[in-house]
């Protein structure tokens, strides 16, 4: 299958590292999706919101079409957007020290998002604390009118993901070495990103919204679950330290 032709750059792939860390941003490393909080709040709010994620789920509707159809409800200028997520959204506590870990132990860690880019970087800086430029992230764009109405720039316009996360990942298939790849998600954009990482990694959160697991047992595909960052690291560190191999991890699968 060809691959989806991107409108927007990627930085370069990490082809010296042996091991590679990739993840989602909303409700993976963020407590709440800033999408979500966003047509949750501001848009049509969550049963609509929800009913279109469960379309995308059983393949029904397109990730493309129903996240663009969430964000066209939100009816209030980007930068106040923005500002209303720089107060509101936390992160999983345990992720500054799972990102100083990889930093640390050179393990790269890539943000791979459907989000748009300049709220994901606002997000990043008000909560991590850490410069948004010390950390790949290959995301969509958005467009902003004069009036402050924005609508999204889908990285693949042209495919139902808008953002095929896999593109994010299969280059490193092609690497002679081919390092081993770690990818957290949570929910139904991270779907296209499942069948292609060595060790998947999908949040459990308590709002039940565990869209990534669900497809992941219905299509059959090993993955380990977690709450927050902290109970990953361990996991992510045998690997990297040589103690355990992705096949002793993986028996750990619910699947």
């Amino acid at each position: 299958m060809e691959a989806p032709k991107s409108t927007l750059p990627y930085p370069p792939i990490h082809d010296k590292s042996k091991v590679v860390v990739l993840s989602d941003w909303d409700g993976t490393i963020t407590l709440t999706d800033t999408n979500d909080y966003l047509t949750d709040n501001l848009g049509f709010g969550f049963e609509k919101r929800r009913a279109l994620n469960l379309e995308v789920l059983a393949g029904r509707m397109s990730f493309r079409d129903a996240f663009r159809e969430m964000l066209e409800s939100i009816n209030i200028p980007f930068d106040e957007c923005i500002r209303l997520l720089k107060q509101n959204i936390k992160i999983d506590p345990s992720f500054r020290e799972f990102y100083e870990w990889c930093k640390t132990h050179d393990v790269p860690l890539v943000i791979v998002s459907s989000g748009m880019e300049p709220i994901i970087r606002a997000v990043f800086e008000s909560t991590v604390g850490v410069e948004s430029s010390e950390v790949d992230i290959i995301c969509n764009s958005v467009k902003v009118n004069e009036n402050g109405k924005f609508e999204i720039l889908f990285r693949h316009p042209e495919s139902g993901y808008g953002h095929d996360k896999s593109q994010a990942i299969l280059p490193y298939r092609s690497l002679p070495h081919k390092p081993i790849l770690f990818f957290f998600g949570d929910g139904v954009s991270d779907l296209s990103a499942a069948q292609h990482a060595d060790v998947l990694f999908a949040k459990d959160k308590p709002d039940g919204e565990n869209d990534f697991a669900a497809y992941c047992t219905k299509m059959g595909i090993k993955h380990l679950t977690f709450k927050h960052f902290h109970e990953a690291l361990p996991i992510v560190a045998s690997v990297v330290e040589g103690t355990a191999t992705v096949e002793d991890v993986l028996k750990a699968s619910p699947i």
